[in-house]
């Protein structure tokens, strides 16, 4: 059971709080570098509970502001994008990515100030398929992040994102729960439903796994192992990585380049980017005849976006139509859960944890079971970064030497059950090769 003080902790993330400072030491996510064309209209974003406004200027250069101008306050998502800057509607001040003042149009010429005035601006970077914002106090910011996914080449990386209007948390939590997927996800299926020479076979032989679980340079990691063939043992292996990255099991470790992004939005919503190598071996999408397995898809459908703080990245299926689940499927066995794709599966999950204040889940409710050591223990990890960086700014080693997340990859392989599961997954890290020509390293 979780005290409210520690839930506290974990899921507020606004100015002033303890994780939501700890976030502000890292790059995290805004939004996908299409949704910005060069003059184009600004857009609204949420990040961390604050108010932005996004937009690239003519050169195709990329700002983040506080939406507020700070001539009166009026809100910059009405100003005009032009002639690299972006111009208020309210007096025409104009400011550039930088947030510097380029003009002051209603005073008179001797009655302006623009060196003394400036709008709150976030350093920003594209890498990866993604665009970056720093929204901490450095004045030169820590190196981007050096996931194994963002090195790929940008026409092998596959880029997704989706919103979820729950705490980042219940969001990042679901990617390090690895039980769930033998029930929600594939509980349908049968062991000779599926091809009977892939590994994979054996999370469904076996639906009850053990755990080995370790604190890591990076965050956490876990194991979950079972009874492969004779003498071997059937490993998934899964990672929690500061701030709010995830690394999941999901596919053979020699070619799972993957990771998963929640980024909070504010306390209660949250934008999850799932960012893959296209050439990875999916574990457990097609029965042996090839056929699909039922609900299992990954393609998912959205509402028309909207310029509300949330209305970017909404998938049709939701709480307000429950997530349109079929209950004659769900019945009839031909689907576990009755609702189609595995996002989605997730996603009425994560969002249907109920707490006094909607979206965040009251974590003194619980009564975690030995399934959710990797839950607990990162919990605890992230607790106490948070508290070390609020007592005397010190932060996790990952913040200034992101190449630490080298050691990580997630996936599964099959390995002799004498061995030692961390010799094993440095076995497997030493013969995993990277299409980025990446440098892995075990974990230490």
């Amino acid at each position: 059971m979780l005290s409210m003080e520690h839930n506290d902790i974990l899921t507020r993330v606004g100015p002033g709080t303890p994780t939501g400072e700890l976030m502000r030491e890292y790059w995290i996510p805004a939004c996908l570098p299409e949704e910005l064309k060069p003059d184009a209209p600004p857009t609204r974003l949420k990040l961390l509970g604050e108010k932005l406004i996004a937009f690239r200027d003519s050169q195709g250069r990329i700002g983040i502001l506080d939406h507020r101008c700070p001539h009166r306050c009026a809100s910059m998502f009405y100003g005009r994008n032009e002639e690299s800057g972006l111009r208020c509607a309210y007096h025409g001040w104009k400011f550039d990515v930088e947030g510097n003042c380029l003009d002051q149009p209603n005073l008179p010429e001797d009655q302006r100030f623009t060196d003394r005035v400036k709008a709150k601006a976030y350093k920003v970077a594209e890498k990866g398929g993604l665009i970056w914002v720093y929204m901490g106090k450095r004045q030169v910011p820590p190196p981007l992040p050096a996931l194994e996914v963002l090195s790929l080449p940008d026409d092998e990386r596959i880029v997704m994102c989706h919103m979820r209007d729950c705490n980042w948390l219940q969001s990042l939590e679901g990617d390090i729960d690895t039980s769930h997927f033998g029930f929600l996800h594939a509980g349908a299926v049968q062991p000779d439903d599926v091809d009977p020479n892939t590994m994979h076979r054996f999370g469904l032989i076996n639906r009850t796994p053990r755990y080995h679980v370790k604190e890591t340079d990076w965050g956490t990691m876990y194991d979950a192992y079972r009874p492969a063939d004779s003498g071997n043992y059937f490993h998934r292996f899964a990672h929690f990585i500061f701030p709010c990255f995830a690394q999941v099991p999901d596919g053979t470790f020699g070619n799972m380049i993957q990771a998963t992004l929640s980024v909070p939005l504010d306390d209660s919503h949250t934008m999850t980017y799932v960012l893959a190598w296209s050439k990875r071996d999916i574990a457990l999408r097609t029965l042996k005849d090839g056929s699909p397995i039922p609900g299992a898809a990954l393609t998912r459908d959205f509402l028309p976006t909207t310029t509300d703080w949330l209305g970017r990245w909404r998938l049709k299926a939701n709480r307000e139509n429950d997530y349109l689940i079929d209950r004659e499927e769900q019945a009839s066995g031909k689907s576990y859960s009755g609702i189609q794709g595995i996002g989605q599966q997730d996603q009425a999950m994560v969002e249907s944890m109920e707490g006094p204040e909607e979206g965040i889940v009251d974590r003194g409710f619980e009564n975690l079971a030995a399934s959710d050591r990797m839950i607990a223990i990162t919990r605890r990890r992230i607790i106490a970064a948070a508290q070390a960086h609020q007592k005397d700014g010190t932060v996790p080693a990952t913040v200034d030497r992101p190449e630490l997340t080298r050691g990580a990859r997630g996936g599964s392989f099959i390995a002799p059950d004498s061995v030692d599961w961390l010799d094993a997954y440095a076995e497997e890290m030493r013969k995993a090769q990277s299409p980025a020509g990446f440098l892995l390293q075990a974990a230490e």
